[in-house]
């Protein structure tokens, strides 16, 4: 897989561009700012990194996770996604042309790992929070129609996408989501902890609506990652308001683990950091250094596949797979 298939670089740079244009709108007033702890352990200890489009972040000194440490009160933070221009872009311009293609290149091999994982339709009910269109839902019904599904969308608009597609759609966020408590089977969330305001509430409330031996399925950005690591202040991943946290393996397990969950597996199988770092280089210019320039100009394909594979294979990968459990 290659970045391209999943988003283009022209629609991606123009949204970004978007970004910072409507956190200078949004973001101008920083009163009632807050100085953050580590959303992942706690820790007062930060040392500064770097700034981007007015947000400061910095590296948790105790789990090193990478996090944006002058965070604006959470009210702000919901009309930037509820009402600026990039929003509405990401929806129409971003996400809309390239759904079909992210179905078959993202959300179908979710659906299969699962369901290798885990064997034959076992009717469970299982919720994706931040369903945006339901996609993934759709490829879990498809290959167990004897489960049911919940869409947890916070977006009106969304959340009624999921209506029409047949889904159980309930338009809340997790925190605020009632009459589930230790219902679910399965609960899923994809590329979500990095956007999230309090890492510690969305846990809790996770393990609240999982049945005792339940399953919490993630994906998420690891700030220990490849391309991250390589490209850092200039990754286009890092890009807040949107991506406030950026945990790593160890980080997200210890969270994990305090917040009453068993981690049953942890891995970083991602195809794409090689690739970013590439088109960096090759087409915007980018300089990440000598090595990774020669390997860009004059590596072979085998050799550069081999790398991306042993990235995933060593947890240096910047996309992250976790799966836990609450007890029995």
């Amino acid at each position: 897989m290659k970045e391209e298939d999943i988003r283009k670089r022209d629609v991606l740079n123009r949204y970004l561009e978007l970004v910072g244009e409507d956190c200078e709108i949004f973001f101008r007033d920083r009163a009632g700012y807050a100085k953050s702890a580590c959303p992942a352990c706690a820790s007062g200890s930060a040392t500064h990194q770097f700034e981007k489009n007015g947000f400061e972040y910095a590296r948790c000194s105790q789990c090193r996770t990478l996090f944006v440490r002058n965070r604006p009160p959470y009210d702000k933070l919901v009309d930037f996604y509820t009402a600026s221009r990039s929003t509405a872009f990401w929806i129409r311009d971003f996400f809309m042309p390239m759904a079909e293609a992210r179905r078959q290149a993202i959300f179908r091999p979710r659906a299969d790992y699962i369901a290798s994982r885990f064997g034959a339709d076992p009717g469970w009910l299982i919720g994706d929070i931040g369903a945006g269109f339901g996609l993934f839902l759709e490829e879990m019904r498809a290959s167990w129609p004897r489960c049911r599904y919940v869409a947890i969308e916070p977006s009106p608009e969304q959340a009624g996408i999921c209506s029409k597609a047949g889904l159980t759609a309930e338009c809340s966020t997790i925190e605020a989501l009632r009459g589930y408590d230790a219902r679910f089977d399965l609960l899923t969330a994809y590329e979500l902890l990095e956007h999230l305001f309090d890492l510690r509430q969305f846990t809790e409330a996770v393990f609240r609506l999982l049945k005792p031996g339940g399953w919490f399925f993630m994906t998420t950005l690891n700030g220990e990652g490849f391309d991250i690591q390589v490209l850092w202040e200039k990754a286009k991943a890092v890009t807040p308001p949107h991506h406030l946290n950026f945990l790593n393996p160890e980080s997200l397990e210890q969270m994990l683990v305090r917040a009453g969950f068993e981690v049953a597996e942890m891995e970083t199988p991602g195809k794409l950091d090689w690739d970013i770092v590439e088109g960096m280089i090759r087409h915007e210019g980018t300089d990440p250094g000598r090595f990774w320039t020669l390997l860009a100009q004059q590596g072979t394909v085998e050799g550069k596949r081999g790398f991306q594979e042993w990235l995933s294979r060593n947890r240096l990968s910047s996309h992250m797979r976790v799966l836990a459990r609450k007890p029995l």
